[in-house]
């Protein structure tokens, strides 16, 4: 790969373009230092000009949500044959998408929290859902916890799908499970350890994610050694559902009984300072962040050939 041209692709078009920036930021100066040529490309609808003109031969992807982790930038270096960093296509959109992520889930034996979908001429009543409050509101296809809420009185229900459809026209209604915050690190399709959040806010949220001091990381997770396992394995098992590759961080909710929720898969985890693939590849793979991002960069590949 050192004899390729690199493109680190950060920034883009989603709400999550500042974290993309730090991410890609963070990629790139490790990618220089260790001899790479890797320019920064900042994301924007001349993308394919600005590949071209730069004669970018590999792209690493440090996107984040809409329009990069959901399958449309893949698409593009497809059909350009350049090879990229992390998930094909169909695996990038099914992860974003919640409700298809979540009924492949479902298809495929893994536990999920028991949901309902919802488009914007539709009417959300809570005597018609299958499950009481509390509850969970969230766009279906967002990241970072952006436009989540936790309903927990029904005043509160009007504000929550203001705010869920403010950043989609389809949201998620989901049954509220209590349980600790477990992420899974996956690296070349095995499991790397198991880190477990404690936000400082009511949830992991946006600010709790990226504000250094707002939640406590505690690796490995404090988990039983068979249950701490069973975790690892279910997380595999959600990125392999989705047809995912490379890499991912998989959100569980881990329960006092010892079930294991899946909320979703992250093909296009946070590089950033305060991130947790990082995180558990260092504590739980001995891998430093310089190592981490020469083996998500040597795996880049096309999931297509074309003759």
């Amino acid at each position: 790969m050192k004899s390729k041209k690199i493109g680190v692709l950060l920034g883009g078009l989603s709400a999550e373009r500042d974290v993309s920036l730090k991410s890609g930021t963070a990629v790139h100066q490790a990618l220089v230092a260790q001899g790479y040529n890797a320019v920064a490309i900042d994301v924007g609808r001349d993308l394919p000009d600005v590949l071209r003109r730069e004669g970018i031969e590999v792209a690493f992807i440090a996107l984040h949500g809409r329009y990069g982790e959901d399958g449309c930038v893949q698409g593009l270096l497809e059909l350009m044959q350049i090879p990229y960093t992390g998930s094909g296509v169909l695996a990038s959109a099914l992860a974003m998408h919640k409700r298809y992520s979540k009924q492949t889930f479902a298809a495929s034996g893994i536990l999920t929290a028991p949901f309902c979908c919802y488009r914007r001429c539709e009417t959300v009543a809570l005597a018609d859902l299958p499950f009481a409050l509390p509850l969970v509101v969230k766009p279906v296809q967002e990241g970072s916890s952006v436009g989540v809420s936790i309903v927990r009185e029904e005043a509160q229900l009007a504000k929550a799908l203001e705010l869920a459809f403010h950043h989609d026209d389809e949201i998620l209604v989901e049954m509220y499970i209590k349980g600790q915050e477990i992420q899974i690190g996956i690296l070349d399709d095995r499991p790397i350890g198991a880190i477990e959040i404690v936000p400082k806010n009511e949830f992991y949220d946006f600010e709790a994610k990226y504000t250094d001091g707002m939640a406590e990381h505690v690796f490995p997770a404090r988990l039983t050694q068979e249950l701490y396992e069973k975790a690892q394995q279910i997380g595999l098992a959600a990125h392999r559902a989705l047809g995912c590759k490379g890499y991912s961080r998989v959100d569980l909710l881990v329960t006092t009984a010892g079930d294991c929720y899946v909320l979703e898969v992250n093909t296009l985890p946070g590089m950033t300072a305060l991130s947790l693939l990082p995180e558990i590849a260092a504590k739980g793979a001995g891998l430093q962040f310089e190592a981490l991002v020469s083996r998500i960069i040597e795996s880049a590949a096309l999931s297509t050939k074309v003759n």
